[in-house]
């Protein structure tokens, strides 16, 4: 498996599960209607374990293209590959939410609420403010990539052979996943947390090119700030952790 394939795959299955648990919240007739934002973020945390378990070892499993812009800027990824990390990225998010839309087909269909079927592919805002929706999109991101910075650093000292780096196979994707569980908790409130331009709007496209039925509109006006905001967010993380790091 490629690097490209791994991070089609791993983003698939982030949005997959991300958007199957929204759509299992949200829907009508689900089994878990109406459970709340503890489930959803708990879900998502879990599917970027799973997402980075699977994708890590081929890719380390950037998942997003703001974590991939970030490493780039800290020097901790060439920048030659960041295209195309985020083209696999933009196609495993929309396969996810066209699959997550496959499953759930017949609760979209018994839903008749058009903006929690939106909810299903993208983030929109509790109160729409565009700046502190911009700010919420950017202090979640920096959290996310400069506490990832740290992850990539994490070593262990050994006495007899030097610095070993920390390699715990497929645990290794757990810190991540609880970093994500913890914005989401701490910081999803406002914006729903997008954090990923791709997780948004990849999906959002998916959305509007579906049949939905009482679908709403995409809110094209919105959809800059989960890409800009995340990149932003990123960069601004990546400066600080090299300032930090001479």
């Amino acid at each position: 498996m490629t690097p490209f394939i791994a991070e089609i795959i791993g983003t698939f299955l982030l949005i997959l599960l991300g958007a199957g648990v929204v759509a299992n919240v949200v829907l009508e007739k689900t089994k878990s209607n109406d459970l709340g934002w503890m489930v959803i973020t708990t879900a998502w945390g879990f599917a970027v374990f799973v997402g980075v378990s699977v994708a890590g070892p081929i890719s380390g499993a950037h998942l997003n293209p703001a974590v991939s812009i970030g490493l780039a800027v800290a020097g901790k990824f060439d920048w030659s590959l960041v295209l195309e990390y985020v083209i696999a990225q933009f196609i495993g998010a929309m396969l996810g939410a066209f699959f997550a839309w496959l499953i759930y087909k017949d609760h979209f269909k018994a839903t008749k609420n058009g903006e929690l079927k939106k909810a299903v592919f993208c983030t929109s805002p509790a109160i729409r403010n565009y700046t502190s929706n911009l700010i919420s999109e950017i202090i979640g991101c920096f959290v996310l990539v400069f506490v990832v910075l740290y992850f990539t650093d994490a070593n262990l000292n050994d006495v007899e052979n030097g610095v070993i780096p920390i390699g715990l196979g497929s645990l290794g994707a757990l810190p991540v996943a609880i970093l994500v569980w913890v914005i989401g908790l701490s910081l999803g409130g406002t914006t729903g947390y997008a954090i990923n331009p791709a997780r948004d709007f990849g999906p959002r496209i998916i959305h509007a090119i579906l049949p939905i039925k009482n679908k709403v509109s995409n809110d094209w006006s919105y959809a800059w700030i989960p890409v800009l905001g995340p990149i932003i967010g990123a960069v601004l993380a990546a400066g600080l952790f090299l300032i930090l790091s001479t």
